[in-house]
């Protein structure tokens, strides 16, 4: 009996919640009234007191369910635990910690739905919690497939029951802000690809020999005070007559900097698509790259350009996915304009990758040694990747970046504009 909000779109994720606390009567209960009032019209047409003490004795029950209804829901305080990121494609579970504050009574079949965050999944979150004694917690969990990459906010949920026997459902609503970042979708990723980034590295190896390490010797240097004595290089030093150290060699892996061009150039529903998959392709590079051992960086357009130099790690990672999960709708910074203001940024040593959704132009200045372009279009391209087959693109994208959302938005601003005018 809970009311469906309207979907304009399919791609809207259906939503269950009721707009009144007051209690509903359900097909059951339904059901049971109209026994209630045959009963009574039985009772009044043959004046048996038999069936005038059935009838009273359904109304108790009647009545005696509604203040065991209220009694469930009174005094119940939920807490979410909630990760701290989300892939979309990927099963994530989401725990509610749920206390009962009552001193005797206890809450039974209680379900939870989340109302604001339901956009972000699949499915609406639902959680049902069995039993909780009083003054105990107990902890659901639920299991949802976020769709839509971003940062999302959990704010209301609602708590309804129909214990104990389904005349009617009572509900109670509250507020709890907390937001959960939906990362985009990780898909496997070709070795040749990998191997490419590496191969592309200007000294052709995949480790390179650095200063300052301690693998390999490198050379000597004039020994400095405050330097570690167990570094001198005695039989130079003996011979030369002045003190030296031995200098080592650190040994530095390949670094690679992702270009992620997110330009819209018509505002299709295709273009939008290739835009997702190119950020979903960035995102399983950067994850795999630096799960083998790369320094990986990131280069694009935020309304600003952002850029992330080469690091290594498991907290970088979630730096670099959280930028690319949350990167706004660019309609104005093309890949030549992306790849001029990446030219100061590119350090010496670093292997550029662009990825791109759609071909480069003929006449377009890459200007680099060893760049590396991936394009939604190229089929060697979409070899390299692989994504689960359940992942919609048209529906991963965040909600206001949906050209039926935005086509709404514009309508709506054109008649604002035209009445202003008229006025």
């Amino acid at each position: 009996m809970l009311s469906r909000r309207p979907i304009a779109q399919s791609a809207a994720t259906p939503l269950r919640y009721r707009r009144s606390i007051f209690p509903v009567i359900s097909p059951t209960g339904a059901i049971y009234v109209l026994m209630m009032i045959f009963m009574a019209l039985a009772a009044m047409n043959l004046q048996a007191n038999l069936l005038f003490g059935v009838f009273g004795l359904m109304v108790g029950v009647w009545f005696i369910a509604g203040i065991i209804r209220f009694f469930v829901l009174h005094r119940l305080r939920v807490k979410r635990v909630l990760p701290e990121h989300a892939v979309v494609g990927a099963p994530v579970s989401l725990m509610y910690e749920i206390t009962n504050h009552k001193r005797f009574w206890p809450s039974l079949s209680v379900m939870l739905s989340e109302i604001d965050a339901a956009e972000a999944f699949t499915q609406q979150p639902l959680a049902y919690m069995l039993h909780a004694a009083p003054r105990t917690t107990a902890t659901v969990a639920t299991e949802v497939i976020p769709k839509r990459r971003g940062l999302h906010v959990f704010d209301r949920f609602q708590l309804f029951t129909s214990f104990p026997f389904g005349f009617s459902k009572r509900t109670s609503q509250a507020r709890q802000h907390e937001t959960i970042l939906i990362f985009p979708a990780i898909g496997q990723v070709d070795r040749k690809l990998l191997q490419m980034c590496r191969s592309a590295d200007r000294s052709g190896a995949t480790m390179r020999p650095r200063r300052g390490g301690d693998d390999e010797f490198y050379g000597v240097k004039e020994f400095r005070a405050g330097e570690n004595p167990k570094s001198i290089y005695w039989r130079r030093s003996a011979r030369t007559g002045v003190l030296v150290s031995k200098e080592m060699t650190q040994v530095s892996p390949p670094k690679l900097l992702i270009m992620v061009d997110t330009c819209l150039k018509n505002r299709s529903a295709a273009e939008h698509v290739a835009v997702e998959k190119i950020i979903a392709m960035a995102a399983s590079l950067a994850s795999h790259a630096l799960a083998s051992g790369l320094m990986v960086g990131l280069y694009a357009w935020t309304g600003d350009w952002l850029g992330i130099h080469p690091n290594r790690g498991k907290r970088h990672r979630v730096d670099v996915l959280a930028q690319l999960a949350q990167l706004p709708m660019n309609t104005t910074r093309d890949a030549q304009a992306l790849l001029e203001a990446s030219r100061e940024f590119l350090p010496s040593g670093v292997t550029p990758i662009l990825l791109t959704p759609r071909d480069l132009p003929a006449n377009i200045e890459t200007g680099r040694t060893g760049l590396i372009i991936v394009s939604a279009t190229s089929p060697q391209s979409q070899s390299w990747f692989t994504f689960d087959p359940a992942i919609d693109f048209s529906k991963s994208m965040p909600w206001n970046q949906q050209p039926e959302i935005l086509e709404k938005i514009e309508a709506r601003s054109e008649k604002r504009e035209k009445r202003i005018s008229q006025l």
